[in-house]
């Protein structure tokens, strides 16, 4: 693995159990596609660092399971702009 890409899985990896960021939140700061982030995280950093890996694998199972809430709250934020210029 290339020096570069063997940071940035550390850096991503690091930045999403600091910030408990998603996987697209984490995208946007690095500046890569969601896809890179998680294969970075998923198939790269286990080869990198177990114990990282690990928990980064926590955060993102926490946002799986939080996901539905989060897009409920989007709606519900999406029709209650709406419904207040009608």
């Amino acid at each position: 693995m290339r020096d570069y890409i063997r940071k940035r899985v550390v850096d991503v990896s690091l930045y999403i159990v600091k910030t408990n960021a998603t996987v697209r939140q984490a995208a946007i700061v690095f500046g890569v596609s969601k896809s890179t982030v998680h294969k970075d995280v998923t198939e790269r950093l286990p080869r990198v660092n177990e114990d990282l890996a690990s928990q980064v694998k926590e955060v993102l199972e926490l946002n799986k399971a939080e996901r539905h809430i989060r897009g409920g709250e989007a709606t519900k934020k999406k029709y209650s702009r709406t419904r207040k210029v009608s």
